[in-house]
């Protein structure tokens, strides 16, 4: 991968990913002409330096209450001031007062949200898993799961509709209480109904977040952009519903290695689910080159099956990728999430292209699944 200057860094994620954030737009552009914003983002290691972290850790000291001038412009906290020319004096107030706890952010934090809209299209990948090994008891396992959200699927109210205005409702009912996943449905039959569940919820994580540690939990309200209040009311229930789930989460310095571990111990009938989502970003050429073997391995040793949902240069997909569907306007195409199963069939390794979605959720467009074999 080609070294890219962190000035260069800041102005492109500025111009391709903050469309609908013109807060974070405009603290790029700041940021990458700031020599002390520039050399904050050096402090991350190399696998971690992207902007979204800089901007989580700037978002965190807001959200704590330690940068009164940034938090006039940030929504999360009650500001809605436009960005303006006192947005980079603000910026260089807080980078000044804040820098030894934003040093320790970028050295040792990492973008953790595991979004949980993105269970719009987990919900029908984990049925095709079902559809295709004719299995229905599953036991999911997240790899790389931040505080686990995911693995809460099937307890989130899921609300599709569709560009005729159909609505079609999956997953419990809302109740006031329950995370709920809104996402306009772009896929050529209804989406799936849940003909499977979730008898086993696992996470791997280097560092995961412990729920009942509120400092943890800011920390993943922080990497969700400003704006965005639904995202935060959505984490939130979902952290207070899988506080109440029987699920585990494990620290692993090695993930990769700690997978084998989990499928032995699983019990008999049961089918394995590894996922990743959004997580490929962050590991090396090497560690992908190392999962992707022993992922092959387990999937043909103990039917592990495998749903990854990934920008396409990353996912599991051997082959080429199908084009996208036309999507609502507005929409970035450059961060489109591509989603694969990959499993052992009766000849072999087996992979098929599952569908697209936003890398949050608010659009799935999906194949249909296949049946068993």
């Amino acid at each position: 991968m080609p070294h890219i200057e962190p000035s260069e860094l800041l102005r492109r994620f500025g111009r391709e990913e903050c469309a609908h954030e013109p807060l974070y737009a405009a603290l790029c552009g700041i940021a990458a002409t700031d020599t002390r914003a520039l050399t904050l983002l050096a402090e991350a290691p190399p696998e971690q330096r992207k902007v979204n972290l800089l901007l989580a850790a700037l978002h965190e000291r807001v959200l704590a209450g330690a940068a009164p001038e940034l938090a006039v412009y940030y929504r999360s906290t009650g500001g809605g001031r436009e960005p303006d020319a006192l947005l980079a004096p603000a910026l260089s107030a807080c980078l000044e007062r804040e820098w030894p706890v934003l040093v320790w952010q970028m050295r040792h934090g990492a973008t953790q949200t595991n979004e949980v809209a993105r269970g719009a299209a987990l919900w029908p990948a984990l049925g095709d898993v079902a559809q295709a090994t004719g299995v229905r008891d599953l036991a999911l396992l997240d790899f790389g799961c931040s505080a686990g959200l995911n693995l809460g699927v099937d307890h989130y109210a899921l609300r599709y509709s569709d560009a005729h205005g159909a609505r079609y409702e999956r997953g419990p009912a809302p109740d006031g209480r329950r995370a709920e996943i809104e996402s306009l449905w772009l896929g050529d039959a209804p989406p799936p109904a849940g003909n499977w569940r979730v008898v086993s919820r696992d996470g791997l994580d280097p560092a995961p977040v412990d729920l009942a540690d509120p400092e943890r939990l800011r920390w993943l309200q922080a990497c969700l952009w400003p704006h965005d209040a639904a995202r935060r009311e959505r984490l939130a229930r979902a952290a207070a519903q899988l506080r109440s789930l029987p699920h585990k989460v494990t620290r692993a310095d090695d993930c990769v290695a700690a997978i084998e571990p989990w499928l032995r111990a699983l019990p008999e009938g049961v089918q394995p689910v590894l996922l990743t989502s959004w997580v490929l970003y962050y590991l090396s050429g090497a560690e992908l080159v190392r999962l992707r073997a022993t992922v092959d391995g387990l999937c043909r040793s103990h039917g592990l099956a495998w749903i990854c949902g990934e920008l396409p240069a990353l996912s599991a997909c051997d082959g080429i990728a199908p084009p996208l569907p036309d999507l609502p306007a507005g929409e970035v195409v450059a961060s489109a999430t591509l989603w694969t199963l990959r499993r052992a069939g009766a000849d072999g390794l087996v992979e098929r292209v599952l569908g697209w979605s936003h890398p949050h959720g608010r659009w799935v467009a999906w194949c249909a699944a296949a049946g068993p074999g």
